[in-house]
Protein backbone atom coordinates (compact mmCIF):
# COMPACT_ATOMS: atom_id res chain seq x y z
CA UNK A 1 0.00 0.00 0.00
CA UNK A 2 1.29 3.44 -0.91
CA UNK A 3 0.51 6.50 1.14
CA UNK A 4 -1.28 9.37 -0.57
CA UNK A 5 -0.83 13.01 0.46
CA UNK A 6 -2.86 13.47 3.62
CA UNK A 7 -1.78 10.12 5.09
CA UNK A 8 -4.42 7.85 3.49
CA UNK A 9 -3.36 4.51 2.10
CA UNK A 10 -4.00 3.60 -1.52
CA UNK A 11 -3.45 0.32 -3.33
CA UNK A 12 -0.14 0.15 -5.11
CA UNK A 13 -0.01 -0.77 -8.79
CA UNK A 14 3.11 -2.35 -10.24
CA UNK A 15 2.95 -0.61 -13.60
CA UNK A 16 1.82 2.83 -12.48
CA UNK A 17 3.24 5.69 -10.49
CA UNK A 18 1.48 8.27 -8.34
CA UNK A 19 -0.29 10.04 -11.22
CA UNK A 20 -2.00 6.84 -12.32
CA UNK A 21 -0.03 6.52 -15.55
CA UNK A 22 2.49 3.96 -16.73
CA UNK A 23 6.12 4.03 -15.73
CA UNK A 24 8.98 4.57 -18.16
CA UNK A 25 9.67 0.82 -18.13
CA UNK A 26 6.10 0.14 -19.24
CA UNK A 27 6.45 2.58 -22.14
CA UNK A 28 9.74 0.96 -23.20
CA UNK A 29 8.09 -2.49 -23.08
CA UNK A 30 5.15 -1.23 -25.16
CA UNK A 31 7.61 0.27 -27.66
CA UNK A 32 9.39 -3.08 -27.97
CA UNK A 33 6.07 -4.89 -28.44
CA UNK A 34 5.00 -2.41 -31.15
CA UNK A 35 8.37 -2.85 -32.88
CA UNK A 36 8.00 -6.63 -32.87
CA UNK A 37 4.47 -6.41 -34.30
CA UNK A 38 5.73 -4.08 -37.03
CA UNK A 39 8.55 -6.51 -37.88
CA UNK A 40 6.01 -9.35 -38.09
CA UNK A 41 3.87 -7.23 -40.44
CA UNK A 42 6.83 -6.66 -42.74
CA UNK A 43 7.83 -10.33 -42.61
CA UNK A 44 4.28 -11.53 -43.35
CA UNK A 45 4.23 -9.40 -46.50
CA UNK A 46 7.24 -11.28 -47.89
CA UNK A 47 5.99 -14.83 -47.16
CA UNK A 48 4.39 -16.13 -50.38
CA UNK A 49 2.47 -18.90 -48.59
CA UNK A 50 0.41 -16.28 -46.75
CA UNK A 51 -0.76 -14.47 -49.90
CA UNK A 52 -4.33 -15.74 -49.48
CA UNK A 53 -4.66 -14.43 -45.93
CA UNK A 54 -2.37 -11.42 -46.20
CA UNK A 55 -5.03 -8.75 -45.79
CA UNK A 56 -6.80 -10.27 -42.74
CA UNK A 57 -3.45 -10.91 -41.03
CA UNK A 58 -2.23 -7.36 -41.65
CA UNK A 59 -5.54 -5.86 -40.53
CA UNK A 60 -5.44 -7.92 -37.33
CA UNK A 61 -1.86 -6.92 -36.55
CA UNK A 62 -2.59 -3.26 -37.31
CA UNK A 63 -5.71 -3.31 -35.14
CA UNK A 64 -3.67 -4.82 -32.30
CA UNK A 65 -1.10 -2.05 -32.60
CA UNK A 66 -3.88 0.54 -32.70
CA UNK A 67 -5.45 -0.76 -29.50
CA UNK A 68 -2.10 -0.84 -27.70
CA UNK A 69 -1.31 2.74 -28.73
CA UNK A 70 -4.74 3.97 -27.69
CA UNK A 71 -4.67 2.19 -24.34
CA UNK A 72 -1.19 3.26 -23.29
CA UNK A 73 -0.06 6.35 -25.20
CA UNK A 74 -3.50 7.98 -25.12
CA UNK A 75 -3.81 6.86 -21.47
CA UNK A 76 -7.26 5.28 -21.87
CA UNK A 77 -6.13 2.36 -19.73
CA UNK A 78 -5.68 4.68 -16.76
CA UNK A 79 -8.60 7.06 -17.31
CA UNK A 80 -12.22 6.71 -16.28
CA UNK A 81 -13.99 3.86 -18.18
CA UNK A 82 -16.47 6.29 -19.77
CA UNK A 83 -13.66 7.67 -21.95
CA UNK A 84 -12.94 4.19 -23.28
CA UNK A 85 -16.61 3.65 -24.08
CA UNK A 86 -16.88 7.02 -25.82
CA UNK A 87 -13.83 6.14 -27.92
CA UNK A 88 -14.35 2.44 -28.67
CA UNK A 89 -18.15 2.56 -29.18
CA UNK A 90 -18.08 4.75 -32.31
CA UNK A 91 -14.92 3.00 -33.48
CA UNK A 92 -16.72 -0.36 -33.42
CA UNK A 93 -19.63 1.18 -35.33
CA UNK A 94 -17.24 2.58 -37.96
CA UNK A 95 -15.47 -0.77 -38.22
CA UNK A 96 -18.81 -2.52 -38.73
CA UNK A 97 -19.77 -0.05 -41.49
CA UNK A 98 -16.42 -0.41 -43.29
CA UNK A 99 -16.50 -4.22 -43.17
CA UNK A 100 -20.12 -4.21 -44.34
CA UNK A 101 -19.27 -1.99 -47.30
CA UNK A 102 -16.27 -4.13 -48.24
CA UNK A 103 -18.41 -7.27 -48.19
CA UNK A 104 -21.24 -5.51 -50.01
CA UNK A 105 -19.04 -4.40 -52.90
CA UNK A 106 -17.20 -7.72 -53.04
CA UNK A 107 -20.26 -9.98 -53.25
CA UNK A 108 -22.92 -7.70 -54.77
CA UNK A 109 -23.26 -8.29 -58.52
CA UNK A 110 -22.47 -5.25 -60.59
CA UNK A 111 -25.42 -3.41 -62.01
CA UNK A 112 -24.89 -2.50 -65.64
CA UNK A 113 -27.85 -0.54 -67.04
CA UNK A 114 -26.59 -0.89 -70.62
Amino acid sequence: MATEPGGTASPSHGDTHEGGHATVGTYVLIGVILTIITAVEVAVFYIPALAGVLVPVLITLSATKFVIVVLFYMHLRYDHPIFSRVFFGPMMLALFVVISLILLFKYLPRFDPY
